[in-house]
């Protein structure tokens, strides 16, 4: 009995982690897509360079956080561009930026 209660146990908590990770989306593929979004922005010429306006460093994660939920993409520019993406699109981006913000571990500038 024992037994079976740390399984189910672990079980939990292994798809709740995964349901986390999902949720959140791909860093690495919002890494390149945030990218993207700028190289197609400049080649509209609606900005100056293809590099995004704003680096994961530029906000903490609760900052970030507070971007997304709000859907407050104004500050990033390139809205025709911002406005085409998808959910998972913007997830992975979140992710991107969110596990390289200022306060995280491994604080990150677009390069």
């Amino acid at each position: 009995k024992t037994a079976f209660t740390i399984l189910t146990l672990c079980l939990t908590f292994c798809f709740f982690g995964a349901a986390l990770a999902a949720e959140k989306g791909n860093e690495r593929k919002g890494k390149y897509t945030y990218r993207n979004v700028y190289n197609a922005c400049s080649e509209r010429g609606a900005v100056q360079s293809p590099k995004p306006a704003l680096n994961p460093d530029a906000k903490t994660q609760e900052q970030w956080t507070r971007v997304f939920e709000g859907k407050d993409f104004e500050q990033f520019g390139c809205q025709q561009e911002w406005g085409a993406l998808s959910a998972e699109d913007l997830g992975d981006i979140y992710a991107y930026l969110y596990e390289h913000a200022a306060d995280s571990p491994a604080p990150a500038k677009c390069k």
